[in-house]
């Protein structure tokens, strides 16, 4: 791939991202603490931040919850440069309301805002509040409906749409089309139907933290099938741990690690409450005694010497990946180390 890769991280909307018991680590999810993250990833220089949504701490009910779209509007406002990416679950918005807000914060931003598609993997945000948690393949098959009604209000049409879960009747959104057709279009998710819906919607398709070749194998299937937005771009979750040396680099992980251990209730009562069909947690589950993070986390394999990390992004870039959706702990000190010591190296 040509050109430069583009280096975003994650809004820390539930505190740490790896082990929570970290002494090195807040587990912080206030507004505060989210506020100054991203003001400082953009002075950094980094790209994005993506904005996870969870309307309750998934992890633990108890403990701090930043929301998405509110704190995607307010980091808009105090922005200037950084792409401002917000999750969504379908099933928690209609899709008028939602592209009503997404089309405000884009005009918020001056151009910079993009919504990031996901299906919704925690049965009990949703459960316990009386919604409906479809099926896999169901909650998918409502996201299609739900994205393509959202992508043309975006766009400043006038729609009537009688489909089998909306029933909109000349409904139009303004402002639009101030800055650019539309806010871009992320979608994560990496079974056959987000494949399928990724590439007939989406404008950059988010893959979890995973070796080179299952990667490039990913990138390769979805690549071949036919796009009416144009030729899609890929990102990539991963979880950095960047040293001098390599032994550094794998003692800081087996920290981390031996850490995470003291999380095993949680990450049980997580499980618990996860759809099975979800193919991220069917990947990262047997994995999860040899991994950090979230989302592959450091199966993306970006742990090593400064050389080594910056070396292993210029051949992911190389497969394909264009932004990397970075994850670190102690998160400021090891993305001011990130920004010191790789982004140079990478560009």
């Amino acid at each position: 791939m040509t050109g430069s890769p583009r280096f975003g991280i994650w809004a820390a909307v539930h505190g740490s991202r790896a082990a929570h018991h970290d002494p090195d680590e807040p587990d912080d999810a206030s507004w505060e603490r989210n506020r100054a993250l991203v003001l400082e990833a953009e002075a950094l220089g980094f790209d994005a931040v993506l904005v996870a949504q969870h309307t309750m701490n998934p992890y633990d009910p108890q403990r701090d919850q930043l929301e998405a779209w509110t704190g995607a509007a307010a980091l808009a406002a105090l922005t200037r440069r950084i792409e401002i990416i917000a999750a969504i679950k379908p099933g928690l918005y209609h899709p008028v309301v939602l592209a009503k807000m997404a089309l405000q914060i884009e005009h918020i931003s001056g151009g910079r805002f993009a919504l990031n598609l996901v299906n919704a993997w925690n049965k009990a945000e949703f459960e316990r509040a009386g919604l409906s948690f479809p099926a896999h393949d169901e909650r998918y098959a409502y996201g299609r409906e739900w994205i393509g009604l959202v992508d043309r209000l975006m766009r400043g049409e006038r729609v009537t749409v009688q489909g089998q879960h909306f029933q909109v009747e000349e409904y139009q959104l303004r402002p639009a089309g101030t800055f650019r057709a539309r806010p871009r279009i992320y979608l994560g998710g990496e079974s056959e139907p987000a494949r399928a819906l990724a590439a007939d919607h989406a404008d950059v398709w988010f893959i979890n933290g995973q070796p080179l070749a299952e990667v490039a194998a990913l990138i390769e299937d979805v690549a071949r099938r036919p796009a009416p937005n144009g030729p899609l771009r890929y990102g990539l979750s991963a979880f950095v741990i960047a040293r001098e040396t390599e032994a550094e680099a794998q003692a800081e992980q087996d920290r981390l690690l031996a850490l995470a251990q003291r999380d095993a209730a949680l990450r049980a009562d997580t499980r618990a409450r996860t759809d099975a069909a979800s193919v991220m947690f069917a990947k990262t589950d047997a994995a999860a005694s040899r991994h950090v993070g979230t989302n592959g986390g450091t199966a993306a394999g970006l742990v090593g010497s400064y050389e080594t990390v910056a070396r292993r992004l210029r051949d992911f870039h190389a497969a394909g990946i264009d932004l990397f959706m970075l994850q670190f702990q102690p998160f400021e000190a090891e993305m001011r180390r990130f920004a010191e010591q790789i982004l140079p190296r990478v560009r």
